[in-house]
């Protein structure tokens, strides 16, 4: 049976791939508000982590192996076409993504940057990069996104990863928890953590996701955000792994 989070991980990619299919070989090779990184750049990013994730699931040891190079800085990038090539090839390699964990036991622990993690947990963290790399690229050509439901698999992962953002930083982790509540593109409502009126951050599901994949400076949303450490953690909310990164300025990436 397919896990939730396959299936959305699934359509994120068809999604994305529909919005590439339409771009200009010109469009391409145009930086995205991604730190100024060209499309090119962003998908070759994206297909890179589908093949280790691939690699993770399949022979976990040669993936350790991989991993202690690339941290040390020995590692080596294989060649990758342009435009349309490449977006064929990331989409290949995507399926073949999708497919395999598909065919894994949920059970199963696998190992990635950081911690080992589930195979639930491995297609939410491919879905959102693969949503927030997708925004770079809805941002760079103007076309506004059409969000679904399952952006709440983001929203679990940016109110999961609370505490990382502070440790990430070397910094103590507050307590409580803030509590969250945000409105889905559906008209639901979703909730984590113990009800607040004093320490919470409250609004669009869509917005709280962009702020934890830094897509977005918090200054440019309109979620409601009440207490100190509710406000300091959406100043630097990180949803993913490595160094610790710094939103967008404020204004920068508001459209």
């Amino acid at each position: 049976m397919t896990l939730q989070q396959v299936a959305d991980l699934r359509e994120e990619g068809e999604a994305l791939y529909g919005l590439l299919d339409t771009l200009t070989d010109e469009q391409w090779a145009m930086p995205t508000p991604f730190k100024n990184r060209t499309v090119n750049w962003v998908v070759r990013h994206l297909h890179d982590a589908d093949r280790w994730a691939v690699l993770s699931i399949t022979d976990p040891d040669a993936y350790r192996g991989w991993a202690v190079k690339w941290i040390a800085g020995r590692r080596a990038y294989p060649s990758y076409p342009r435009g349309r090539p490449l977006l064929e090839r990331w989409r290949a390699d995507f399926l073949k993504l999708c497919d395999t964990l598909d065919a894994s036991d949920p059970a199963v622990r696998i190992p990635w940057f950081g911690p080992d993690m589930s195979i639930r947990m491995m297609a939410t963290a491919r879905q959102m990069e693969t949503w927030a790399h997708g925004q770079d690229v809805y941002d760079l050509v103007r076309v506004r996104r059409r969000n679904t439901d399952r952006i709440r698999n983001i929203c679990f992962l940016g109110v999961r990863t609370y505490g990382w953002t502070f440790l990430n930083r070397e910094l103590d982790v507050p307590a409580p928890e803030p509590y969250v509540r945000l409105d889905a593109p559906s008209g639901a409502v979703w909730e984590w953590n113990d009800p607040s009126d004093t320490n919470c951050v409250m609004g669009s599901a869509v917005e709280f996701a962009h702020v934890v994949t830094q897509g977005r400076n918090i200054a440019d949303c309109n979620l409601t955000v009440v207490g100190e450490t509710a406000n300091a953690w959406m100043r630097m909310a990180q949803c993913f792994a490595g160094e610790p990164q710094e939103p967008p300025a404020p204004g920068e990436r508001a459209w």
